[in-house]
């Protein structure tokens, strides 16, 4: 049977094409990972939503996948032009542990945020450190092509040998180099020249430092991505994802330094999503100090995280969408009037109505269309289709949203000894102890369990 087309916006043209693999039936989709050294923030969880939701498109679609997802551990420097600290070194000063604690710690806590948000893990996770002679050895090809020049502090990529170098970004060049950054780097040759192995500093050892055919040192933020997408997927790949901040630096030395070093195509497709803003239209950044989390915009507010995925999903992943907490708490309303439709369908099997399955096709294949493919949701429940068949209809769009109808279906019997501590909770709420309440609370959470206190009484959702 043929799969459906898939039309994806590509960043590298400006223009939405029809998806076509490089091998049939075969996906290699590269997103960008966490950078280890803090807790995800909703921004940052936004973008991961919707990769997540175009691999379950393609899977959805019939193709296999290999997705590959890296762990930036080292080289994630604190200055946008090569320069400053780097981040697992800084925060592990501040926190008073080691550059490697701080990275298993937020690597740890990363994987357990998107698995609250239902997230399909990577069929590989590569961590920088991993593959430090990999990236070494890129850069060694690098050099022996003429790409590189050496500085008092690293080996850099020289921008103005690789034609085409802003073809993703699509910025004068010009304008580029005028820059909007404070920092300079007067040893650069070019303003957009970027590192591609740090040395240490003299005098100084850092936690993470390797040797190196030009000195001890740590690679750059960049190499990595190219060393391990083409270890894992291939010189020559098919889909590569990010945040939109990603698109004027990061991706775009991507592809100077891999298609540089291969002499060919890097990625066929490259795919953005856009940025969380919260009040006033100002981007969520760790930078700014504004952001927020799994745990304190939502876990410590009743709010189950599968609450911010389906806000996500009511927003087309290339537009900005806007946080708050009113905003949130629609999203929780509709979700558990969502949930409480699809218990009132039973549990009886039945069939998937076709027609609407095609029309739920169109949606999510017209470049990820999940505003209307919620629509085709809430159609089918409006329509006289047999309860069963509703039921199983919508069951098999989960596939796709990752919004657990399933145990909203069946329902999650619940231990007896929560059972008892959600019935002490209200019985302290009745008698207006707070205290008590919020005591119960925090320990009914402590057990692996999420309180949402909704208009039709408390739900309890297994984390």
């Amino acid at each position: 049977m043929a799969m459906p087309k898939l039309f994806l916006y590509n960043t590298l043209t400006r223009k939405k094409e029809e998806f076509k693999p490089i091998y049939d039936g075969m996906v290699g989709l590269y997103t960008c990972g966490p950078t280890v050294y803090n807790y995800a923030h909703l921004g940052n969880l936004r973008t991961y939503i919707f990769e997540d939701i175009l691999k379950r498109v393609l899977f959805y679609d019939g193709y296999k996948v290999r997705h590959v997802m890296n762990i930036t551990d080292v080289g994630h420097l604190t200055g946008d032009m090569d320069m400053g600290e780097d981040k697992l070194e800084v925060e592990a000063k501040r926190e008073g542990k080691t550059a490697w604690e701080i990275a298993e710690f937020y690597t740890q806590a990363f994987k357990n945020d998107i698995k609250k948000l239902n997230i399909l893990e990577p069929e590989e996770w590569c961590k920088a450190t991993d593959n430090i002679q990999e990236q070494i050895d890129l850069v060694k090809k690098l050099e022996e092509q003429g790409y590189t020049y050496k500085t008092s502090d690293g080996i850099y990529f020289d921008t103005s040998k690789f034609k085409d170098y802003t073809k993703l970004s699509h910025l004068d060049l010009e304008k580029l180099k005028e820059g909007a950054r404070v920092e300079r780097n007067p040893e650069k040759e070019n303003p957009t020249d970027f590192a591609l192995w740090k040395f240490s500093p003299k005098g100084e050892k850092r936690q993470m430092e390797w040797d190196s055919p030009w000195g001890i040192g740590f690679p750059g933020w960049h190499i990595e991505c190219s060393a391990m997408s083409m270890k894992y997927l291939g010189k020559h790949l098919d889909i590569h994802c990010g945040g939109i901040d990603h698109i004027n630096v990061h991706h775009t030395n991507e592809i100077a330094q891999s298609e540089a070093a291969t002499g060919e195509k890097f990625f066929n497709y490259w795919a953005h999503g856009a940025f969380l803003n919260i009040a006033g239209g100002k981007k969520m950044a760790k930078s700014e100090e504004n952001f927020l989390t799994v745990e304190n915009a939502l876990e410590k507010k009743g709010i189950n995280p599968l609450v911010y995925r389906f806000a996500a999903l009511q927003v087309h992943y290339r537009k900005p969408m806007e946080y708050g907490e009113d905003a949130m708490r629609t999203a929780q309303n509709g979700l558990e009037h969502l949930y409480n439709k699809v218990r009132e369908l039973g549990n009886e099997k039945g069939k998937i109505d076709e027609e609407f399955k095609d029309e739920f096709l169109k949606a999510i294949n017209d470049d990820l269309n999940m505003p209307r493919a919620l629509a085709v949701v809430q159609e089918v429940l409006k329509s006289n289709l047999a309860n069963e068949d509703k039921r199983a209809t919508i069951l098999d769009f989960d596939a796709v949203l990752g919004l657990g109808f399933v145990d909203a279906v069946i329902g999650v019997e619940l231990p007896a000894e929560i059972k008892s501590l959600v019935e002490k909770r209200e019985q302290a709420r009745r008698e207006k102890n707070f205290q008590e309440s919020d005591r119960l609370r925090k320990e009914i959470e402590s057990r692996g369990y999420i309180l949402e206190d909704t208009k039709e009484g408390v739900r309890v959702v297994k984390r």
